[in-house]
């Protein structure tokens, strides 16, 4: 039976991390779904966690490629399944264990929804809860999501309308997903789940901290885009502002020996 979810993860250097990845999709109370993993040419031990659990469960596959970086892995990877409803959880994040199922629900329910949408808590690198995520508190509508990308995590498509708007764009370096939730948003209705249905990790070596400029710039691209395809750059243009921040942080020195 062909599953009616497909999820994603990709990984580059996560075995940190990955194994609750996984095991937090696994432990799904909604069990239709496979799950393809994508090693991004990992030089850890990424691959070996990975394995591990397509041996034990027949929804795993493993793919093991050179690196390409996102979003090019992410296309490849999405390319890889066929599921009616698709979504992805990144690497080092966490899904809560109703998510599927409260998602799923929402899409069989109404034919126009193509993209449901959850709130989320913040977690440390440790897993302890920060607490709800900013963005959850921030009302949809297509116009508010050329400033506030509120649908951040965790998203189920109707796969459908995934194709219809051209999938992930490979040239959207760093913001793939909020330049996929643009063009969504002007393609179909988009559904909000107001409870916390995913984990989002903050950890020194995440892609948001190591790539915020990068991320800044390619958003600040995405929405112009979305400006010129919604007939509305004769009368608005993005204008960007970036405001530094600066703190003293205290030095902590190994002692000798």
């Amino acid at each position: 039976m062909q599953p009616a979810i497909s999820l994603v993860i990709t990984s580059y250097n996560r075995e940190d991390y990955l194994k609750d990845a996984i095991e937090s999709v696994l432990k799904q109370t909604y069990p239709n779904f496979d799950l393809l993993i994508w090693d991004d040419g990992s030089t850890d031990n990424s691959v070996d966690v990975a394995q591990e659990y397509a041996k034990s469960d027949r929804r795993v596959k493993v793919i093991a490629a050179e690196h390409q970086g996102s979003p090019h892995c992410l296309k490849a990877a999405i390319a890889q399944t066929n599921g009616a409803y698709l979504g992805w959880v990144d690497s080092d994040d966490l899904l809560s264990l109703t998510a599927l199922e409260e998602t799923k629900s929402v899409l069989d329910a109404d034919p126009q929804v193509g993209m449901v949408y959850t709130d989320y808590m913040d977690i440390d690198e440790n897993g302890k809860v920060l607490g709800y995520g900013k963005r959850c508190g921030i009302p949809y509508s297509p116009e508010r999501l050329l400033l506030d990308f509120m649908t951040f995590h965790f998203r189920l498509i109707r796969r459908s309308v995934f194709e219809q708007v051209g999938g992930i764009d490979e040239t959207a370096q760093w913001v793939e997903d909020y330049d996929l939730c643009l063009r969504l948003s002007e393609a179909t209705q988009v559904s909000h789940i107001t409870k916390p249905l995913y984990f989002y990790r903050h950890h020194s070596h995440s892609i948001s901290n190591q790539k915020r400029l990068e991320q800044i710039f390619s958003s600040r691209d995405a929405i112009a885009r979305a400006i010129e395809r919604r007939g509305m750059s004769d009368r608005f243009e993005i204008e960007l502002q970036i405001i530094g921040k600066f703190f003293l942080r205290e030095v902590i020195r190994k002692a000798p020996g």
